[in-house]
């Protein structure tokens, strides 16, 4: 059988070219992202404020192990949306091309190799901020650091969960929506200098580094604090609520609130860039296929989208409106629409993985020939779909407990029928139907990456690649 980046003869490059040609706007992309790169733009976009401030009301609602819980088993489900979003984007690494309905909020417009290596800085800053914190988490929990020998004794009291099963599920959409970005990866892998080794390779090292640094956040968070503490959720400084602020005046360490503020300064301005980058490609992919208006797909011949840069830079002004005394409870309805429009991405990518596998199968080609091949295929893609469809129902099942709370209902459940509203209305409107497998679209951005010198992979040492995973 053929292999799976072969291109049969009948389909040109010549038909490519005057497609291109005849379109002003199709100015591409360009490919200089390495691994480092795309590991930057998704990291950077997942480890910010949310991390440094949203933990904290993750342990106030279902404590030590409750939050622990949550964060490890929706860790679980990003491994294997990553391996399936993996395979699909080194197969065809073109922006955009097999996941449509994701968005994002932005900033910066930089030339592309300045714009990374600034991000990269900048997640470096702020994973090594969390290792001195890890660092210091252990000297604190065992008496080092302190007034006196933490241990575990707020997993005893006031215990290691704040409210049973009802606790953890409120923390199901704050760990969706703090694991929200991971999926970048499969976004920029358009822009990849070799997406055959950049793509697999960033995937691991992202699932690795948010397993240390969100897994370990939320451990030691949980044993210097108890979940009952008053300043997780009701200081009006956003610094001061941070829980590593928290664990860190409580240990006498008195310009913890200064480090921290400066900490998530840059995580805004990293995650805001990690944000917009995303955003701006995803609209200029929307342009070019009829499903955003045309204008909005310009780029110049750097290839950067300034268009779609603008315009996501309009609408991120938007939060500057929350400044309000309800700014709180807005942002705990933004935080449960976050996780449950995650949770429908994710779905998203489960579905579109197991088409694509079919689809590979019924017009004659070998899975086993792709450059990058999803693990525990198919168990891993079905546990993560059928997770994903529970954890949407799932997270915001306490509004049912007596009273009755309306208001929860339409927050945590609204985005379902928005959803397939928009997709029943897009299909109608464009008159489209049910693609068969036999026809997909398989080759659409495939030519490119086949046509290209693949680099032989270069022997790394085992210190090398920690060092990788650690800082990138």
């Amino acid at each position: 059988m053929a292999n799976i980046l072969s291109r049969p003869e009948s389909r040109t490059k010549r038909s490519d070219d005057e497609s291109r040609l005849q379109d002003p706007f199709a100015e591409p992309l360009k490919r200089r992202l390495k691994s480092r790169h795309l590991q930057m733009i998704a990291i950077g976009g997942i480890i910010g404020p949310g991390l440094l401030v949203s933990s904290g009301n993750a342990l106030h609602e279902g404590g030590p192990a409750g939050s622990l819980i949550s964060f490890s088993l929706v860790g679980l489900i990003v491994f294997f949306v990553m391996q399936s979003l993996g395979e699909m984007a080194t197969v065809i690494p073109v922006t955009g091309h097999l996941l449509n309905m994701q968005s994002g909020l932005s900033m910066i417009l930089l030339h592309l190799r300045w714009d990374g290596h600034i991000g990269i800085y900048g997640l470096r800053i702020k994973v090594i901020a969390l290792i001195v914190f890890f660092i210091l988490a252990i000297c604190i929990s065992s008496g080092g650091i302190g007034p006196e020998k933490i241990g575990f004794k707020y997993w005893h009291n006031p215990g290691a969960f704040a409210d049973s099963i009802n606790g953890v599920a409120k923390t199901f959409v704050v760990a969706g929506t703090l694991y929200a970005g991971t999926e970048m990866v499969g976004i920029t892998a358009g822009e990849s200098k070799n997406p055959e080794q950049a793509v697999p390779r960033a995937i691991k090292q992202v699932f690795w580094r948010i397993l240390i640094f969100y897994i370990g956040t939320i451990f030691f968070i949980g044993i210097l604090i108890p979940y009952n503490d008053h300043r997780l959720l009701g200081s009006t400084s956003k610094t001061a609520s941070s829980p590593l602020t928290i664990a860190l005046q409580d240990a006498g360490i008195l310009p913890a609130a200064h480090l921290i503020n400066a900490l998530i300064v840059i995580s805004v301005i990293s995650a805001g860039n990690s944000s917009l980058y995303v955003a701006s490609r995803t609209l200029l992919f929307m342009s070019r296929n009829g499903k955003a208006p045309k204008f909005i797909g310009r780029a110049n011949r750097a290839g950067v989208p300034w268009v779609g840069l603008i315009f996501t830079n309009v609408f991120a002004c938007i939060v500057f409106l929350g400044q309000s005394s309800s700014a709180g409870t807005a942002y705990s309805a933004l935080i449960t629409l976050s996780g449950v429009a995650t949770f429908i991405v994710w779905a998203v990518i489960g579905v579109c993985h197991i088409r694509f596998r079919r689809a590979l199968v019924a017009q004659g080609e070998d899975p086993a020939t792709l450059p990058y091949r999803a693990a525990l295929y198919p168990y891993g893609t079905y546990f993560s779909l059928a997770a994903n469809i529970f954890l949407i129902f799932f997270q915001g099942y306490t509004c049912f407990l007596n009273p009755f709370s309306s208001t929860d209902f339409v927050i945590n459940y609204i985005l379902l029928p928005v959803f397939v509203l928009f997709v029943v209305v897009y299909k109608v409107w464009n008159k489209t139907r049910w693609v068969k497998l036999e026809e997909m679209d398989m080759w659409t951005g495939r030519r490119e990456f086949a046509e290209q010198e693949t680099q032989p992979a270069k022997p790394r040492q085992w210190w090398s690649r920690i060092r990788d995973i650690v800082v990138g």
